[in-house]
This record gives C-alpha cells, structure tokens and sequence, in this order.
C-alpha cells in the first residue's frame, strides 16, 4: 500500500518559502499543510500576510491544505468559502497547537477542554464549511483518559480526515508518543485517519508501519527539517549529500532574504536548530550560528560549517 507522506504546518518554518524551495531541491511530497492561519472576520478577506502563503499561483504544482485556527464557526465558513473560490479542495481545523497562549484563549489544544462547545462547533463547521473539513488533534489536555470522549466527538463528525498527534497539551513535544491512541483512532474514527509525531528516520516509518499496517497517511515535521531528504529516503532513496544539502540551504537562505532582508538570519537560525542534526558534531553547528546577528557574519559561520563539520551517519532529529 501506497502511504501519503505530508509536511506538517510548523509556524515560522514550513510555510510557502520552505515547501517550495524543498520541492525544488528534494522532490515534492505529496501534501503539504500550511502553517495555522487565523481566518477573516465575516465579509472580510485575508490580509496580505496569509495570502502570500495561500496564493495559488505561488503554491503551482503543490497539493496544499490551509489550516485554520479559530473557535468561531461564522469565521470559520466564511474562510471556508474564500479558499473555496482560490481553489482549495479541503481546509484544515487546528486542534492541536500547544502553545499557552493559543491554548489560554481556548484554540488549538485547548478546544479539547470543553468537548460539549468542541461538539457543537464542529457540527456547525461541518455543515456551513464551503469546503470538506479535516481536523489536526492532540488527545487531550494533561490525561489519556481525555481521549475516549474526544474521539467519539470524531466519530460522528463527518471529517474528511483525522490527523492525529498523539500526545497531551502538557507534553508539547516531551516524551513518546502515546501510539495506541493513534491505533485506537484508526479502529473507530469512522474516517480516514492519519498519523504525525516522531517519524525521523525511515526505521520509525518501517515500524509504525509494521505496528499499524492500515496507516495511510503519515506526517512529516520535525523529522525532516533535520533531514530534508527524509521523505526520498523513506520511499527508497538516497541520503542528502553535502552538496545537496548546502545548494538546499542557500536557496532557502536566498528565498527568505528576498523576503524579509536581514531578518531571515533569525529565520534561518530556527532551521539550524533542526538542521544540525544532519551534522556529526551538532553541537559544533548550534555554537557557529548561534551568535551571529548580521548577514555578513552568519554567511562566514555556514561557510565554516560546509566546509568544516562532515555530516552525520545518519541524519535524525534530536530533542
């Protein structure tokens, strides 16, 4: 069986910049998620900022997913309706953002917290939305025991797809992920369901699989931002070479300056914090980049790094 392989919404990492200079260098996935979006108020549209990321002809030749963060349905159906007229065939609803602020305000996680208003709302998203309505979950806010009543919600909600990270609010991104809700997931959802956390190497794919031989669909995040040649590697292919992995970075480098001038080094630093990893000495990158400030200085730091630092064995992510 054939497994959809998909790049996860990251803020500040995978949005339109990222997706389309990785495409270019490594091949495209085969669904890519946007970074959450906040939708317009009603009778609005999207500001300059978001349609820069949903901007049709500059996602051409990507199968892309707008993701919305809201607990308002009026908003959420008018966005709906927006996407639907750029062209967009499935929106997003994120239900598992950890940050406290988003989960303070009741959204992302935090819906999770009130399954009666969480039920209500997505009855009415389901059947106002313009466009069928996927959900990205969390199980639960701090017990596992959150999660029966959660899915049942899922059940009977007529989701074109349950994306599920299968960890709590209070985890964020500590500790292993609790597989046997995602396996739960799969035996009830009553939808197709897919599965996002820790995949960072091709021997985790090989054992969710074997674990859960009717997955269909696995997200990537993390895992590739240390490894951009993880997908290709999972379906068969090579590692990323030095070469590649230095034309990758000078690109992304290249599209984000364009964009932000001398903020993309700070931009760029959030990539190295992953990308070290494809690096023997880790370390040794975090110390090179870590100070610099100006654009001057940080081309001086990755040259040293590309000409200096060989890469790891294997390149996978590390807390």
């Amino acid at each position: 069986m054939l497994v959809i392989v998909s790049l996860a919404p990251m803020e500040g990492l995978t949005g339109r910049t990222f997706r389309v200079v990785h495409a270019r260098c490594f091949g495209k996935l085969d669904r890519y998620y946007t970074p959450f979006l906040a939708p317009p108020r009603t009778g609005s549209s999207f500001g300059q900022r978001a349609l820069r990321e949903l901007d049709p002809a500059l996602n051409q030749g990507l199968d892309v997913v707008p993701q919305l963060l809201t607990k308002n349905a009026d908003e959420f159906a008018w966005a709906s309706q927006l996407l639907k007229d750029m062209g967009y065939r499935e929106v997003n609803l994120n239900l598992g953002c950890p940050s406290g602020t988003v989960v303070s305000k009741g959204k992302g996680s935090g819906f999770l917290r009130d399954p009666g208003a969480l039920e209500a709302f997505l009855g009415e998203i389901c059947e106002r939305s313009a466009l069928p309505v996927s959900v990205k979950t969390r199980i639960g806010l701090k017990s596992d025991d959150e999660y029966e009543r959660i899915l049942d919600i899922y059940r009977r909600m007529p989701l074109a797809e349950l994306i599920v990270h299968p960890r709590l609010q209070k985890d964020l991104y500590r500790g292993t992920p609790r597989v046997e809700a995602y396996g739960a997931s799969l035996a009830a959802a009553g939808c197709p369901v897919a599965y996002n956390g820790d995949v960072f190497s091709p021997a985790d794919m090989s054992a969710l699989l074997e674990a859960y031989p009717a997955t269909r669909h696995v997200m990537l995040g993390r895992g590739l931002l240390a490894n951009p040649a993880l997908a290709r590697m999972i379906g068969g292919g090579p590692a990323a070479s030095l070469e590649e992995l230095e034309r990758f970075h000078d690109e992304l480098y290249a599209a984000h300056f364009d964009e932000m001038g001398g903020n993309a080094v700070m931009r760029m630093k959030e990539w190295w914090f992953y990308a070290k990893c494809a690096f023997e000495n880790p370390q040794s990158v975090h110390r090179a980049v870590r100070g610099v400030r100006k654009p001057d200085e940080y081309a001086a730091a990755v040259a040293r790094i590309f000409r200096q630092e060989p890469l790891a064995a294997e390149a996978v992510f590390r807390n």
